[in-house]
């Protein structure tokens, strides 16, 4: 029997509930396209059906992928689900709105601490959430334009560098993530906070603080993903107003390229001058 029953080839999307009679007018290859459409999963029993009934070899094999796609996805969804429970023990008590807050840009020699407190529905569709820093830049902007989409709510709070140094690195952690709380409270009620490692000092909400709370909580990871995703394109826009440290590559992290833009060109307004590597060149 003929792997390819017509060429006749439409778009993907173009038809997600499927028939016999349009599934035996087309190549494997054009099926395939149409089972890769983010429709097609929602006629998975009607699609695994028909592939089976057309009897070609292809279109069987088009349907064990479909239902290996269609398990990947269904375990996805309880992990993601997973992340959610201490949340939904707080639902569960009556609390509507909690919040996740997390920071980044700790480790850097460069730049601000940016954190984010990001509020959720109970509801949420974010396959792939997790740690930000298990995850692709690609990923993470992805999950970064779904979590405002899709929040209740979302604040972003920087510290700058001359405040970190000022504050010292850690202090200035907390006081981003109390600015992202204080700037999301302003704007909704916030029943509880779920926050990354630490408890956010001067804020009235009761916390529950959680180590590895990126990896363990979905609000948290939400938070972790919002911060970095913001930290990194205010990098890449810094790198315009201060070329030559490579800041839209290295994060402003203390990398071989950024050490040796360092002793070539000096430091910049934007680096931690109480950090030892800027210390050094500053100090010189």
């Amino acid at each position: 029997m003929s792997e390819s029953r017509g060429e006749q080839d439409i778009a993907p999307g173009d038809v997600l509930v499927p028939t016999l009679d349009v599934v035996r007018r087309l190549s494997i290859a054009a099926l395939r396209r149409m089972l890769d459409t983010a429709g097609a999963a929602d006629h998975m029993p009607t699609w695994l059906e028909i592939l089976h009934a057309d009897g070609r070899r292809g279109t069987a094999e088009l349907a064990e992928r479909l239902m290996r796609r269609n398990e990947s996805v269904r375990r996805e969804s309880q992990r993601v689900e997973l992340l959610f429970e201490a949340r939904r023990l707080l639902f569960a008590r009556g609390l509507r709105h909690v919040a996740g807050v997390d920071e980044v840009g700790v480790g850097p020699l460069a730049g601000p601490v940016v954190a984010a407190a990001v509020v959720l529905p109970e509801y949420v569709d974010l396959p792939g959430l997790d740690d930000s820093k298990k995850l692709t830049a690609a990923t993470r902007t992805r999950l970064a334009a779904a979590i405002h989409d899709q929040a209740i709510g979302v604040a972003i709070a920087e510290v700058s560098p001359a405040e970190i140094d000022f504050l010292n690195v850690r202090r200035a952690s907390l006081e981003a993530m109390r600015r992202a709380v204080e700037s999301l409270v302003a704007r909704i009620q916030v029943d509880h906070v779920m926050v990354d490692a630490h408890s956010i000092p001067s804020i009235s909400i009761p916390q529950t603080p959680l180590i590895h709370g990126d990896s363990l909580d979905g609000s948290i990871a939400a938070a972790s993903i919002v911060a970095k995703v913001h930290r990194d394109g205010l990098m890449q826009s810094l790198e315009r107003t201060h070329p030559g440290y490579g800041f839209a590559r290295h994060m402003g992290y203390g990398t071989a390229e950024h050490l040796a833009a360092l002793r070539d060109l000096g430091a910049s307004p934007i680096h931690r001058r109480s950090f030892a590597p800027v210390a050094a060149v500053v100090g010189r």
